[in-house]
């Protein structure tokens, strides 16, 4: 045989087992179904916007400021928003159980009809963060008027999370207008110091109903979002529910030199050495990989895909390497995939004309599921390879690992995906992971089923109101927000499960 017509049957093979992968990967994009829990259209429950609105504007007007070091610090503003509840919501503050935790949290108590149905626990906090020196003109709204305005209301706490803390008031208050009892019991739980770390709040609350032998079916907090325009080959509103959270740990890296005059330097200086460790510390990051909880976001939003993204998306065995890539492009969706690294605070010298002798910096990671706080003790050691660098964790007590996976396929996150896509039409349910963190992680130890989700509507330019400035939801998203969790309160009570 010639060298021609071998030529010829290697292309032939090529060209043979090119269009069979073709066809594996056609096949696989069109043949992958969907994983959409199938609803029917309801009829969501009337609500009057403007007087819901104008309830929240006002709840926004008290600056429920949390602190870390001062638990009385706006003491008076909380107390006073637990009156202006109290007032608002009457039939919450007489059929409820009412309890005051860690000084200034709120444990509600709905009693189920069935003593035998697993309790279920809506979360939502009080506290707000505080507004960044210098930025208040910038507001379209004083940050605390709580005005309703061109269709939003405005202010600090709208979104984050008075927002979500109201609108379970709202629904739980219409239910008890129209004589609905719940079969299982509900815990309503609003925390005063979650923006801080919840341990005065929600752990104490989750301390206190470990101790009565509460296990909770599921629990439902603040969380991921009903993004529009974010995720790219998705049309679709696409809400994900956060099924676990990034853990959380700060370390300290600090070097000590003999201080002198900086016209005679050391080959090395305190700022010289640290500032090598915290390079490499940015060079050598953790290893990404699309796995656990973003392996089964993508897997899920696969099927709804158009265009190019379908095919990669549904074929990641293959194109794998090449989706990764480009997802570590992206600050966002590069927190799915790995333990991040990020560089916070540095502190070295106050004179121009001194060496300092001692030069440190703080770096804080958030853990991805998976990943362990020795894993990354490790890593920093290996990544910053000097002894002259001494590395000590910032406050131990405040690290903490990243938290569980929730399970997709329980009954719970079935009902939670369909009150979603009843409430808002044609959306499309993912499960997602939380890169920040909530006062869910303290309840770990009463349910396996921890949810974060927040029926807040957000398109790419709302991001940045997180936390910052101009925050705002608008009315028609918060109407929706009432008549989601009225929904789930209905649709959950339908199906309670039984204490295992």
């Amino acid at each position: 045989m010639n060298r021609a017509n071998i030529l010829r049957r290697l292309l032939l093979i090529l060209v043979v087992l090119l269009l069979g992968l073709v066809a594996v990967v056609a096949g696989k994009t069109l043949l992958t179904p969907s994983r959409q829990v199938p609803v029917q259209t309801i009829t969501p429950v009337a609500v009057d916007a403007t007087q819901a609105a104008a309830r929240l504007g006002a709840a926004v007007r008290f600056r429920t400021i949390s602190s870390d070091t001062d638990p009385n610090l706006s003491k008076d503003e909380f107390e006073k928003f637990h009156a202006y509840l109290a007032r608002t919501f009457p039939r919450v503050h007489t059929q409820l159980q009412r309890e005051v935790v860690g000084g200034l949290s709120l444990l509600y108590t709905w009693t189920g009809s069935d003593p035998k149905a697993a309790p279920i626990a809506l979360m939502a906090h009080q506290d707000v963060v505080p507004i960044a020196p210098g930025t208040e003109g910038r507001w379209q709204v004083p940050p605390f008027a709580g005005e309703v305005r061109d269709g939003y209301i405005w202010g600090r706490g709208a979104w984050d999370n008075k927002g979500n803390l109201m609108s379970q008031m709202e629904a739980i208050e219409m239910l008890l207008a129209g004589g609905f009892q719940p079969r299982q019991t509900v815990y309503l739980i609003a925390g005063a110091d979650e923006e801080v770390g919840g341990r005065r709040g929600a752990l104490a609350i989750a301390a206190l109903l470990k101790s009565r032998g509460v296990s909770l079916d599921f629990v439902l907090d603040e969380g991921l979002l009903v993004t529009e325009g974010v995720l790219a080959g998705l049309s679709q509103p696409t809400a994900l529910i956060g099924i676990a959270e990034k853990g959380y740990a700060s370390y300290v890296l600090s070097v000590d030199a003999t201080p002198g005059h900086s016209s005679m330097p050391p080959k090395h200086s305190a700022i010289g050495m640290l500032s090598g460790a915290l390079a490499r510390l940015e060079d050598k990051q953790m290893p990404a990989a699309i796995r656990g909880v973003a392996l089964d976001m993508f897997e899920t939003l696969a099927p709804e895909m158009q265009g190019v993204n379908r095919v990669l998306l549904s074929n990641l065995w293959l194109f794998r390497p090449v989706v990764q890539a480009q997802l570590e492009k992206s600050p966002s969706s590069n927190a799915m995939l790995r333990t991040t690294t990020a560089l916070t605070i540095v502190q070295a010298g106050n004179k121009e004309n001194v060496l300092p002798g001692r030069a440190e910096a703080v770096v804080n990671f958030r853990l991805l599921p998976g990943d362990g706080l020795d894993e990354v003790h490790d890593h920093v050691h290996h990544a910053v390879a000097d002894e002259r660098v001494k590395v000590e964790p910032r406050d131990a007590d405040k690290n903490n690992e990243a938290s569980p996976v929730s399970p997709i396929d329980s009954p719970s996150y079935r009902q939670l995906a369909r009150t979603v896509r009843e409430t808002f039409p044609g959306a499309i349910v993912a499960p997602g992971l939380m890169i920040a963190a909530t006062d869910s992680r303290h309840f770990t130890g009463l349910s396996r089923h921890i949810y974060r989700f927040s029926p807040v509507r957000a398109k790419p330019e709302d991001l940045s109101r997180f936390h910052g400035t101009n925050e705002r939801i608008s009315v028609a998203n918060y109407v929706e927000a009432i008549q989601f969790y009225h929904q789930l309160l209905r649709n959950t009570t339908q199906l309670a499960a039984p204490h295992n």
